[in-house]
């Protein structure tokens, strides 16, 4: 696509979304309740939320790249990246958040068959279904493949018996993908498959875990005698640890992306602060840092766009999306250390009459469970040292 196109794209994107995207939607999210994540119990906060998702999903700007055939509107990365950017500037909100589009949705694109594609794609991307993940375990975190939640065949179906942990938001998903072992004959990386079901089938129990925020999105999830169809298998039986990794490659990065509609630093620190006669905020050595975090996240934010301009270049992440991970989360729990130097005493208010819900703190304790999911930061240090740096040893 020419310069040309792609400005008159713009031109298009910008009137639409001006006539399109409500008004209470180019606020910044500043809760759990102003994230979309649709699916068939989600309560909308207001029916501004619910007409953006709709609109969106109908223009398949929910999932912009994907083929039009699953919800998407098969449009180019530099035209995705124009709606982005046209986003940005009005301060429009994610209209659906979602594991299916983060995670799942790329595996079944690469690895689905046809019908698992038209199934689960379209409801995705309309924000219809919504997923968890069942990997990690109790015996089976960072050494994923140590994974012993089991399927024995029963001929057209499974029996799945075994429990995940940290299995976020499980206690309002609708489906699963999940981790089984169907093979216990094999080195401990063979023999696992990659299958999907509802979580309202019979055997499936979810577990609400509480962290030192007081709030988590974790669950214990349990399964017992689960009868699992085989159709819901994804791609080989028994080579499900090549999704599983390329899956764990896209969840890695997006949980590095972090949450870009926050409100910026130099924001947050004003209101709390205040500004001198210069208009500058009166803490010298705080405004040094805040600073030095902005420019670290505009860093980051390239980076970030370069590597995922080369993926869908057809180039593999790889190893990169262990270093977005480690980079991303870090800097996140630096960048809420920041506001809670801003916010003083106040910043620790757990429940008063001026903070109802510690709505900072519960955040600021939140960001401590980045650097461990999605595998831990000296996990992810170890996969850098090997895989990029090719450190003797490592």
């Amino acid at each position: 696509m020419s310069d040309t196109d792609l400005e008159d794209f713009r031109g298009d994107v910008r009137e639409w979304l001006a006539d399109n995207c409500p008004d209470e939607m180019r606020t910044p999210i500043t809760g759990d309740t102003d994230v979309c994540w649709g699916g068939r119990n989600f309560e909308f906060q207001s029916e501004a939320q619910k007409l953006w998702l709709e609109r969106m999903a109908a223009k398949g700007w929910t999932v912009p790249t994907w083929p039009t055939e699953y919800g998407g509107a098969g449009l180019s990365r530099a035209e995705e990246k124009v709606l982005l950017s046209e986003m940005k500037r009005i301060k429009a909100r994610s209209p659906l958040t979602s594991f299916g589009i983060w995670m799942l949705g790329p595996a079944l694109l690469k690895f689905g068959n046809a019908e698992q594609k038209a199934e689960h794609l379209p409801k995705i991307a309309r924000g219809e279904i919504r997923w968890c993940q069942g990997y990690s375990e109790p015996n089976a975190g960072s050494d994923l493949a140590s994974l012993a939640t089991k399927a024995e065949d029963a001929g057209d179906h499974w029996i799945v018996n075994g429990q995940k942990v940290w299995t976020s938001y499980a206690d309002k998903a609708d489906w699963i993908f999940c981790l089984v072992r169907t093979d216990n004959t094999q080195g401990k990386h063979y023999g696992i498959s990659f299958v999907l079901f509802d979580m309202e089938t019979p055997g499936v129990e979810a577990r609400p875990i509480k962290l030192i925020s007081g709030r988590s999105p974790f669950c214990e999830t349990f399964f017992d005698d689960v009868k699992v169809p085989k159709k819901n298998l994804v791609g080989e039986e028994n080579k499900g640890w090549t999704i599983a990794k390329y899956l764990l490659t896209h969840e890695r990065e997006g949980i590095g992306a972090g949450n870009d509609t926050m409100r910026p630093l130099h924001e947050v620190a004003a209101m709390s602060l205040g500004l001198d006669e210069s208009d500058r905020l009166s803490d010298p050595m705080l405004r040094a840092k805040i600073a030095e975090a902005e420019i670290d996240d505009w860093a980051f934010g390239l980076t970030m766009a370069r590597k995922l301009a080369e993926s869908k270049a057809g180039q593999s992440m790889g190893a990169d999306s262990s270093m977005l991970k480690y980079y991303g989360t870090e800097l996140n729990k630096r960048k809420f250390e920041l506001m809670m130097d801003a916010a003083g005493h106040d910043g620790l208010e757990w429940e008063s009459e001026r903070s109802k819900d510690g709505k900072l703190a519960r955040s600021w304790l939140r960001t401590k469970a980045n650097s461990i999911e999605g595998g831990t930061s000296e996990i992810q240090l170890n996969i850098i040292s090997k895989h990029i740096l090719g450190l003797p040893g490592a």
